[in-house]
């Protein structure tokens, strides 16, 4: 049986290991929730090198529709190519535009299909794919055509829990949430991202990281693909860990700290809990 033990690029816990090859056992889709920067759409990718397969990607946004994950019918075309007497409009087959689904329930191996963030789509969305995700199979009405699975992708969904799903899109699903990396976890996230990295100035950096994270109010925490920015630029501007280090106060503004905070609100409550830090160790 296929099984997913990880890759020298991606640190996966052992939960999330079992988590992938439940899915793939019991041929659920996988639906990985978690803060976002915690690595749920690469994991998609490292799945598929991993085990060798190709990986097709459907990134959801507001707009987005179930339907184009299927086909869109291009009346719009085939109404234009008719008044200029194009020959093609006699063939309806032209103007059917095949989509992820359909993409990989079309290919001749096995292939990993992620569905990204599918909570940015409308709330109805999901429970719009349930039959076809459920039996792998849809009809195309414009063709009379029942399109199915020569093979059963390996499908990965992501969510950033911006707001509920649908209980009965749940039940067709194994669900995981990737818990934020604690610091032995965080470390070898950074070795593998960073192997030369002076390790004083990682030392520092996930002391500041972690107390920047627990600073009470922000409205969004600096994530884990925040901080390996943020040592990639401590890294190019040759920032010395002792610039990292606060002596008099827990609290201190961190260099290049734009990488990090990503929203005025938080960067003027930070400001703020800084000043009234150092008055209170004056």
């Amino acid at each position: 049986m296929t099984r997913f033990t990880g890759s020298e690029s991606y640190v996966a816990t052992d939960d999330l290991m079992m988590a992938v090859n439940a899915g793939i056992a019991l041929q659920r889709p996988l639906l990985i929730k978690g803060e976002p920067g915690t690595g749920k759409t690469m994991l998609a990718e490292e799945v598929a090198n991993a085990l060798g397969y190709p990986l097709i990607q459907w990134h959801i946004k507001s707009t987005t529709k179930a339907q184009q994950g299927l086909y869109e019918y291009d009346a719009v075309s085939r109404l234009r190519d008719s008044q200029l007497g194009e020959d093609r409009v006699h063939d309806i087959s032209n103007y059917i535009l095949k989509g992820k689904l359909w993409e990989a329930f079309d290919a001749d191996e096995q292939v990993v299909l992620l569905i990204d963030e599918i909570d940015k789509a409308d709330i109805e969305f999901p429970n719009d794919l349930l039959q076809e995700l459920d039996r792998m199979e849809f009809y195309v009405y414009e063709l009379r055509k029942l399109v199915k699975a020569k093979t059963r992708p390996i499908v990965i969904i992501t969510s950033n829990n911006e707001k509920d799903l649908p209980d009965a899109f749940l039940r067709r699903c194994f669900f995981h949430y990737i818990q934020f990396p604690d610091r032995e976890t965080m470390q070898r996230i950074i070795d593998v991202h960073h192997p030369d990295i002076k390790q004083e100035v990682v030392r520092e950096a996930l002391e500041a990281f972690f107390d920047l994270r627990e600073v009470p109010g922000l409205k969004k925490k600096p994530s884990t693909s925040e901080l390996l920015d943020w040592l990639k630029l401590l890294m190019a501007e040759d920032i010395p860990a002792e610039a990292l280090r606060s002596s008099d106060t827990k609290l201190t503004i961190p260099p290049l700290h734009g990488a990090l905070i990503k929203n005025e609100q938080d960067v003027h409550l930070f400001e703020k809990l800084v000043f009234m830090a150092r008055r209170e160790n004056r």
